[in-house]
């Protein structure tokens, strides 16, 4: 008994599928230039804001870094300790 032959392409394939994506990026496009000073505008403020997130992160001064005396590699005489 032969199974039935389902079609794996998807629903974003399909012509109700193309049909909604034309019309969300066509929504976004017209969302973004009407509303672009707006949007725009915030991005010093959001770079602002991402210092202290990136900072803490980071993990802050000091954390996660070497001594001098580990980046320096030991002396194959002994020297210099």
């Amino acid at each position: 008994m032969a199974e039935p032959v389902h079609d794996r392409s998807g629903w974003f394939r399909s012509r109700s599928g193309l049909v909604l994506l034309a019309f969300l990026a066509i929504a976004g496009f017209f969302l973004f230039t009407e509303h672009r000073a707006h949007v725009l505008g915030f991005l010093p403020y959001l770079l602002l804001l991402a210092c202290p997130l990136i900072h803490l992160l980071h993990g802050g001064h000091g954390r996660g870094h070497r001594s001098h005396d580990e980046r320096t590699p030991p002396r194959a005489d002994g020297a210099g300790r």
